[in-house]
């Protein structure tokens, strides 16, 4: 686990040596460092045995349900971030400037949940923890997150599946259900969740102006490859090359307002997906080093957890935890990056999976 953690210093290294100036390279590398290295070597050394991953596991559990409860008020309340006009975006306690923040929290809480309902456990432990799970359906919805939709959707099947066929059928066919009773009781938001819904199918036919900047902003990290294939642009140089590779479709930034802030129009300064962001600013010696050490980290992972199911006939919740967290984390990095105070939770699964 230590030479997995250990693989991306050397593509960090190579780009913060040549970042745009040497205290961006020095940030940035001191960040990387912090999320990829840092923070998952230190959970991986206090974390001894299952015990102490159950107890983590729960905590995250329970901090999804703090910021899901909160998240569920504001949009009861109308005091949530503004969507469409309407401030009914919950955000819990991060913000409108970090609204992928509760989702974040909020999907990875629902992902322990369902690893926790699966496992060797007590049954009532089980059933509670299935319980949560279905509770954290209600402020994921209300998150307004697609990318955070699809990664815990994702996840959840291959955690359903990892338990066999015929649960992934009816613990399935339960959340379909579930999911229906939650939505037909939204009244209005019951329309701009369908609408968000299908934006999900309609991002190449009719993409909004979110989908539209995210799109022109992956073109610009691929351009910034081409343009330095082996080592990137530099640590933090993403902002800085932006403007010479987007086209005219990227419109000036991301406009944030309600849940107890003002106005604002933030600047977008990062293409929303960590590989490109990787790619552009690291190059291929950066992606393969820190994306080589996340699949070494799931495969080993998925050989645990069959070795487990040979020697004892079942898997143990832990494995359940920590291969969906894994699995959600590599997906949700398609849509999004770090960045926000929600990030130390990546830096804490990463830890927890190794």
């Amino acid at each position: 686990a230590a030479v997995v953690l250990g693989l991306p210093v050397l593509g960090l290294a190579v780009a913060a040596a040549g970042a745009v100036s040497p205290g961006a390279g020095l940030a940035g590398l001191g960040r990387y460092l912090q999320v990829f290295v840092l923070v998952p070597a230190a959970v991986l050394l206090l974390v001894r045995d299952r015990a102490d991953v159950r107890l983590l596991t729960w905590s995250m559990v329970g901090l999804a349900l703090w910021q899901g409860a909160l998240g569920v008020h504001q949009y009861a309340t109308g005091t949530g971030a503004s969507y469409q006009g309407e401030r009914i975006r919950a955000v819990g306690t991060f913000g409108p400037q970090d609204v992928m923040g509760m989702a974040t929290a909020v999907s990875l809480g629902l992902v322990c949940a369902v690893g926790l309902a699966l496992g060797r456990t007590p049954v009532r432990q089980r059933l509670f923890a299935a319980g949560c799970a279905l509770v954290l359906l209600l402020p994921l919805a209300l998150s307004f997150s697609r990318g955070a939709w699809i990664a815990t959707a994702v996840t959840c099947t291959v955690q359903l599946l990892l338990a066999g066929v015929r649960r992934a059928l009816a613990v399935g066919a339960a959340a379909v259900a579930a999911a229906v009773v939650l939505v037909g009781g939204f009244g209005v938001g019951t329309a701009m969740l369908q609408e968000r819904v299908g934006s999900i199918t309609q991002v190449a036919d009719a993409p909004d102006q979110s989908v539209t900047d995210r799109y022109t902003m992956w073109a610009a990290a691929a351009g910034m490859w081409r343009e330095r294939p082996l080592t990137g642009v530099g640590l933090k140089g993403f902002p800085e090359h932006r403007d010479a590779h987007a086209s005219l479709a990227l419109s000036s930034g991301s406009e944030t307002d309600g849940a107890g802030a003002g106005y604002r129009r933030q600047p977008l300064l990062s293409p929303h997906n960590m590989y490109l962001l990787v790619l552009a600013e690291q190059g291929l010696i950066g992606l393969l080093a820190l994306a080589g050490s996340w699949l070494a980290l799931l495969v080993l992972g998925l050989r645990r957890l069959r070795a487990a199911r040979r020697a004892h006939g079942a898997v143990p919740d832990c494995a359940f935890v920590a291969c969906g967290l894994l699995v959600w984390q590599l997906t949700d990095f398609a849509y999004a990056d770090i960045g926000g105070p929600s990030t130390v939770l990546t830096a804490v699964c990463l830890g927890l999976a190794a």
